[in-house]
């Protein structure tokens, strides 16, 4: 069996990189980044006021003179001003262009306005470029802001649209199809039998995908028959980039997916990983390039799954940057018996000085997804034997 990190590698040597899309800015959040944005002109592109005062030559006030006369006053988005006299000033607002003439702001705070004269508080100071942010001192024009693989947050977008790109190239939403097999899976609303199970995991898995970004996502459900598995899932591989399976890739007698694929042309790449739970984590190759990953049907193996090999796997066929791992330490001691690799549950606490703690929180079995609420994520341990102290930092892979 490979190893997870084996399985990394041959998952990220077959998935396909997604195509470039164009779109408005105000429709790429959340996407990844295809081009590098480069600053347009100087950041701030003038001398900016950065409090509501009044502007003035600070030699001035270094001479003595603490009483001036308001020339005009200078608005954000006006052209500037030019200050008429060194006994002069001018009212400023934030955001506005310094006025010429002018190397400083005193704050509104620290001045008495009557009768069209601004005088300084005693106290006041007032020296040169005091509450002024220069022009080009966050950027220079040409500067690189953002550089292709990141994923557009709000912070983003906001830098890309100062630098006047209305649109933008990012990876196109790949077409996901979410599919669960077995004839005991019963939808939530429609009556149950006492031998049946609700259908949950597929519920999960679109949840997981939608927080991620991922919109473009069909869902659907196969029951355990040869002739309808297989022409639901040619149809998938025919119109879908990626299919996630849910179920169907253990080894019992209804367990049909690994057959069926093959026989539509899926190369398998590799059944089986050495980990526990989700061992038999399943991945293979469509004759289009569909990638199709099929996770173990037990709950909590579908989870661990999706968060530690699906998740990360689209996440780079968008070109996203991979993300530097997430450690953290154990808040107790765990022992890992199979020579397997170990993916525990976790809460995560923070004690007195503000350091997190993974705390375990086992599952009873890989069927016991409610033991999972209120948890951060899973930690990856090395197989066993062996017992792992508190203060052992691993790698932390968050739900979301």
């Amino acid at each position: 069996m490979l190893t997870p990190a084996e399985a990394d590698l041959r998952i990220g040597q077959h998935l396909q990189c997604l195509p470039i899309e164009s779109l408005p800015l105000a429709q790429a959040a959340r996407a990844v980044l295809r081009e590098n944005i480069y600053a347009e002109r100087d950041q701030p592109p003038f001398d900016r006021v950065a409090m509501d005062g009044v502007a003035l030559d600070s030699q001035t006030v270094s001479a003595g003179t603490r009483a001036f006369r308001v020339q005009a006053t200078q608005a954000a988005g006006d052209p500037p001003l030019t200050l008429a006299g060194s006994e002069d000033c001018i009212e400023v607002m934030t955001g506005a262009v310094l006025p010429l003439g002018c190397n400083c702001v005193v704050p509104v705070e620290e001045l008495e306005l009557a009768r069209g004269q601004a005088s300084l508080a005693p106290g006041a100071r007032a020296e040169p470029w005091q509450n002024v942010h220069r022009r080009g001192s966050d950027t220079r024009q040409g500067a690189l802001l953002l550089s292709a693989g990141v994923r557009l947050r709000a912070p983003e977008v906001a830098i890309a649209a100062s630098a006047g790109m209305a649109r933008i190239r990012v990876s196109s939403q790949p077409m996901l199809a979410v599919i669960s097999t077995g004839n005991e899976l019963i939808e939530p609303g429609e009556p149950v039998l006492a031998h049946q199970v609700r259908r949950s995991n597929a519920y999960a898995i679109v949840s997981a995908l939608r927080e991620h970004g991922f919109d473009r996502v069909a869902d659907d459900h196969i029951q355990d028959d040869r002739d309808e598995l297989r022409e639901r899932l040619r149809f998938h591989l025919e119109t879908h980039d990626v299919l996630v399976l849910s179920g169907g890739v253990s080894m019992g007698r209804f367990d049909l997916v690994p057959a069926a694929l093959e026989e539509l042309g899926v190369h398998a790449i590799f059944h089986k990983v050495a980990q526990r739970p989700g061992k038999p984590l399943w991945f293979g190759v469509g004759p289009s390039g569909t990638a199709v990953f099929g996770l173990p049907g037990n709950p909590v193996s579908t989870l661990v799954c999706l968060t530690r090999y699906v998740l990360p796997s689209l996440n780079g066929s968008l070109g996203q940057q991979p993300l530097p791992p997430e450690r953290v330490a154990l808040g107790e001691a765990v022992t890992v018996n199979p020579p397997l690799t170990f993916f525990l549950p976790v809460r995560l606490e923070q004690d007195d000085w503000g350091r997190s703690w993974a705390m375990p929180a086992p599952t009873n079995g890989s069927g016991d997804f409610t033991a999972l609420a209120g948890t951060a994520g899973f930690v990856e341990l090395p197989p066993g034997p062996n017992t792992y102290p508190k203060g052992f930092v691993t790698r932390l892979y968050r739900w979301s």
